[in-house]
């Protein structure tokens, strides 16, 4: 099972960086990135920015129609009005068995504002503390992970959080 999880960073660039650098460590065999999505805000921009990593011939890649939907009810929704965000919601209880929920939705619409970067990544076989020892230090925030406690407090370490 593949585990989602979304780290927000204070740059418009940084979760791009952090992308480079899972993918340093897949080379390594050091976890296994099914999938992922970069949402970068630049201050400039009224709205933000996504691309999609993701190859559907990969074990586990959900693809650019799941992400084009998430950052849809993230972003778009609030601006589109009621009757939208009442069809959404209905589509939203499918999600909430991944672990997508209102909550998960709602804290990424409040914390992803211009100027900062998300990455949304979907890993498995991940050698943890190897993981986490590249990201220690880094400006990093867990807005959301499916992880079991421990490995979720690994994570938090790595990115100084409490």
């Amino acid at each position: 099972m593949a585990t989602l999880t979304v780290v927000k960073f204070s740059s418009a660039g940084g979760a791009d960086e952090a992308l480079d650098t899972l993918n340093r460590l897949q080379s390594q065999q050091l976890i296994q990135v099914h999938d992922a999505a970069v949402v970068s805000w630049p201050s400039d921009r009224k709205k933000p920015v996504t691309h999609e990593l993701h190859d559907t011939k990969k074990s586990g890649a959900v693809g650019g129609a799941f992400w084009g939907f998430l950052f849809g009810l993230i972003f778009l929704v609030p601006f589109l009005g009621a009757a939208i965000g009442a069809g959404a919601g209905a589509l939203m209880g499918s999600l909430r068995d991944i672990g997508i929920s209102d909550s998960f939705i709602k804290d990424v619409r409040e914390k992803i504002t211009p100027g900062t970067s998300a990455l949304f990544v979907l890993t498995s076989n991940a050698v943890l503390d190897r993981v986490a020892a590249e990201f220690r230090g880094s400006t990093g925030e867990i807005i959301h992970t499916n992880l079991s406690q421990e490995e979720e407090a690994k994570l938090h370490e790595a990115f100084d959080q409490d």
